[in-house]
């Protein structure tokens, strides 16, 4: 069964800092690339980051420098360090395998809110 659980979420102002986290189910965590996705009202979600089994990551250039993805294989854990955060990174963020896999494209957690504003 595919469980994905994110936290960390919250209310920052511009020039601020969040760490996220997700709990990934262990079968799926240790097969897959893991990935954080966004989404804003109105959006479609978007990946802002992914890492590999190996620890190599990926970002597109509206976050790169900001965001770092990273995983603890031991604890089943993946996190995203976001750093500089801007009003347009406002968001519903979600971690789930990167690119979606037929087993987890339809299974999404909760996901986390982060709302950047002063």
């Amino acid at each position: 069964q595919v469980q994905l659980v994110e936290s960390g979420g919250g209310l920052v102002q511009p020039g601020g800092s969040l760490r996220l986290s997700c709990a990934a189910s262990g079968v799926i965590f240790s097969i897959y690339s893991m990935g954080w996705y966004r989404q804003a009202p109105g959006n479609q979600r978007e990946l802002v980051a992914a890492i590999t089994r190996r620890g190599t990551t990926s970002y597109p250039d509206s976050v790169k420098g900001r965001f770092t993805i990273s995983r603890d294989m031991a604890k089943n854990m993946v996190y995203l360090q976001m750093n500089s955060l801007k009003p347009e990174d406002t968001a519903v963020y979600y971690c789930n395998t990167a690119p979606l896999v037929a087993t987890t494209k339809d299974f999404w957690g909760q996901g986390t809110q982060v709302t950047v504003s002063s």
